[in-house]
């Protein structure tokens, strides 16, 4: 079993930038493929962006590419996501995510083992 717990979000306005952060329980955590989603009011959960076991693939959905920036430092085992020049459409829970993954290349799909409670996001006009 493993525990996912995000940290970081809070309230910013347009232009500004936050670090959310993902604390996993367990001593495998470099077998995981982690990935950050986000729902907004009235639309589903979404992936937005997942990084491999040892950090060296990622992927980025086109709303946030060129925006934000995954990490993972697998001897703390913790996965960052730095958010810039966010938008007020940006609004969302953002949810952390674990799946125990074959492969070292990023795992692009929706379907993880593991969820957090998710953290609030809100960027202002």
């Amino acid at each position: 079993q493993v525990q996912v717990e995000e940290s970081g979000g809070g309230l910013v306005q347009a232009g500004g930038s936050l670090r959310l952060s993902c604390a996993a329980s367990g001593r495998t955590f470099s077998s995981y493929n982690m990935g950050w989603f986000r729902q907004a009011p009235g639309k589903e959960r979404s992936l937005i962006t997942a990084i491999g076991r040892s950090g060296g693939t990622t992927y980025y959905a086109d709303s946030v590419k060129g925006r934000f920036t995954i990490s993972r430092n697998n001897a703390r085992n913790t996965v960052y996501l730095q958010m810039n020049s966010l938008k007020p459409e940006d609004t969302a829970v953002y949810y952390c995510a674990a799946r125990n993954y074959f492969s070292d290349t990023v795992y692009v799909g929706s379907r993880y083992d593991y969820w957090g409670q998710g953290t609030q996001v809100t960027v202002s006009s």
